[in-house]
């Protein structure tokens, strides 16, 4: 079916998520990626495969890092969620209660639930600013506290497609002085075992798999018209500061883009990473007796917040607080109660409540696709078929 090799196990009765991930290397363009399932608790699915490298002289191993760029913005919801669980941010309260600087430009009254819920107005940043900018923090969370919104807040909403990370991870920070990178550290992937990471250092290079840009489709309208044109909020939220540098150098595949702390989008993990976090949600909010989330905190999470048309992307988008919610735009299989995070180019975490579900993917070879990658939704629509 593809030569590309195929490592890792699964439960028998998940055979079939074997073989929709062999299908996505023969048919859909995967160089290489992971997938990883639990079930109430318990690993049933762990597999990699394909190429680390462009040239395919390297193999895609266990320990395969990527960057798996909004996916991030999960592992920041977790962290504000815990601070949330111990009674020490309430998501009621204004930003400023936390943040005072916030409350410049008119946005005092802001509550952290719109942070979390992308209906703050502060989708991108207003201070023309350059790429460099997006490694220093207090830069990013100056220029986010002197700005007004770009829309009325609490009236609709947008994706905060980079300000997200610092402008939750600023509340954490602020509630409990570590950073986002290292609360989620110490807090999660500490204890949890999880090699997911929010700002990483050199020693992890080695073992990080660049992201390759998707294919380019002349088809597609431009993205800036999608968004909204060049003045748009949308375009703004994507391009200041400007995600490339010098002759269009990858960012992610830079040790800037790599160390910095950008809760929104430079995360690296691997899928079992993922698929074991939200499978401790997944499993009444622990794994292996570790807590993850209490499964009240779930229920406060999960109701909806923002749904219809989203001011920033111009499609429909779902939010409950920090997380995506199951939608037409983003199937999370047939249960309600799913939730998650994708990442650009086709990484995805999420738990299905219903069916006791942890899921991760992560890939180095992107694709355009803001809904429906055929890659995902292969090992999604295999996983309940095997249930």
């Amino acid at each position: 079916m593809t030569d590309a090799p195929i490592g890792g196990w699964n439960e028998p009765k998940f055979d079939a998520v074997r073989e929709a991930f062999a299908t996505n290397f023969a048919e859909h363009g995967e160089v290489g990626a992971a997938v990883a399932v639990y079930l109430n608790g318990e690993p049933v699915v762990d597999l990699w495969g394909g190429w680390y490298d462009t040239d395919h002289e390297r193999e895609w191993d266990r320990n395969t890092l990527v960057n798996v760029f909004s996916t991030t913005k999960g592992l920041a919801a977790f962290c504000a969620h815990r601070l949330a669980e111990q009674g020490l941010l309430d998501f009621d309260a204004p930003v400023a209660e936390y943040w005072p600087e916030f409350a410049q430009a008119g946005k005092g009254d802001i509550p952290v639930r719109w942070l979390m819920s992308h209906r703050a107005g502060m989708a991108a940043v207003r201070r023309p600013l350059v790429m460099e900018d997006l490694y220093n923090w207090d830069t990013m969370c100056e220029a986010l506290a002197e700005q007004e919104p770009w829309w009325t807040p609490g009236e609709q909403h947008g994706y905060h497609a980079l300000t997200y990370g610092w402008l939750v991870g600023e509340v954490v920070r602020r509630i409990d002085g570590r950073s986002v990178g290292n609360y989620w550290r110490e807090e999660f992937a500490g204890p949890l075992g999880l090699d997911a990471h929010i700002g990483t250092g050199a020693e992890f290079d080695g073992r990080i798999s660049t992201l390759m840009d998707a294919p380019v489709d002349p088809e597609a309208p431009n993205i800036i018209d999608v968004f909204g044109g060049p003045d748009s909020v949308g375009a703004a939220a994507f391009s200041n500061p400007p995600l490339g540098g010098p002759d269009d150098q990858n960012i992610t595949a830079s040790r800037g883009w790599r160390g910095a702390e950008i809760p929104a989008a430079n995360g690296h993990a691997t899928a079992r990473a993922l698929a074991r976090v939200y499978g401790g949600a997944a499993n009444g909010g622990s794994i292996d007796g570790i807590h993850v989330i209490n499964p009240e905190t779930l229920d406060n999470a999960l109701v909806e917040q923002s749904f219809g048309p989203d001011t920033c992307l111009q499609i429909e988008t779902r939010f409950g607080l920090g997380w995506m919610l199951t939608s037409e735009f983003m199937p999370l299989g047939p249960n309600p109660r799913a939730f998650g995070h994708p990442g650009a180019g086709g990484s995805l975490g999420y738990a299905d409540l219903d069916a006791g579900i942890g899921f991760g993917y992560t890939m180095n070879q992107m694709q355009q696709n803001l809904s429906g990658d055929p890659r995902v939704n292969g090992l999604i629509d295999a996983i309940y078929g095997s249930l």
